[in-house]
């Protein structure tokens, strides 16, 4: 069994505007193991947010492959494409996207719905995620009764609730101040390194790209590097 959880090849996506074709990522391959941590950067227009929906599932490609641990993503329907994405995918985002008036347990629940998980195991292991990140005190709490970090740190949990085999990030940091960035980005290495989470997290930031142990960088819809590095601790 192959231990690539990502494996792209000659991937394009090309945008239709009017009658002009607009390729926002242009023949574009990569692997990515098991295990991993990547970070995704370039300017803006480089390709890379039009990359990430790729990799997320929640866009398709115009033309070349796609494996996600070694199922050809091509030939899913949407609702295979939707249940992938809610068992294998966690998402995190710049913005949290947490509902207001919901506990934070709940927040962190929520994705288990759509598997069928009872309520009283839905309740079971989101608080033992909100424990393991230090808001185990905080169960009963609404998102506005939350700092930024603690916000994000919520929408974590709730990415890693369903145990997927990925974690996605999308400018993770983009709200928080730099103590707090570098708080989130050191909870994603712990992850990472004791778990064995894959985490691919697209930000512009070199600061916070610097906490991954490989970089790839876009322009122009190309990777133009793909190095590993020292990580920042």
């Amino acid at each position: 069994m192959s231990s690539d959880l990502i494996d792209i090849t000659d991937a394009w996506k090309v945008y239709h505007v009017g009658e002009v074709q607009v390729p926002a990522v242009r023949g574009v391959s990569l692997r990515v193991s098991q295990g991993e941590f990547v970070a995704i950067t370039g300017p803006s227009g480089s390709g890379k947010s039009t990359f990430m929906h790729l990799l997320g599932c929640l866009d398709r490609l115009s033309s070349g492959t796609y494996r996600f641990e070694g199922q050809p993503i091509q030939e899913q329907s949407r609702l295979q494409l939707a249940r992938l994405r809610n068992r294998r995918i966690g998402f995190v985002f710049q913005s949290f996207n947490l509902l207001a008036r919901t506990t934070i347990v709940d927040n962190v629940a929520l994705p288990l719905i759509y598997q069928g998980v009872g309520r009283s195991e839905r309740r079971k292991r989101a608080s033992e995620l909100l424990g393991r990140i230090g808001l185990g005190d905080r169960l009963r709490h609404h998102t506005n009764q939350l700092s930024g970090g603690q916000q994000q740190r919520v929408a974590i949990a709730r990415a890693l609730v369903t145990r997927p085999a990925m974690l996605l990030a999308d400018e993770p940091t983009g709200n928080l101040d730099t103590k707090t960035s570098h708080e989130i980005m050191t909870l994603f290495q712990q992850l990472n390194r004791d778990e064995g989470i894959s985490v691919v997290v697209v930000t512009h930031e070199a600061e916070i790209a610097a906490f991954a142990r490989r970089h790839v960088m876009f322009r122009d819809g190309l990777i133009v590097q793909d190095v590993l590095q020292a990580t920042a601790a």
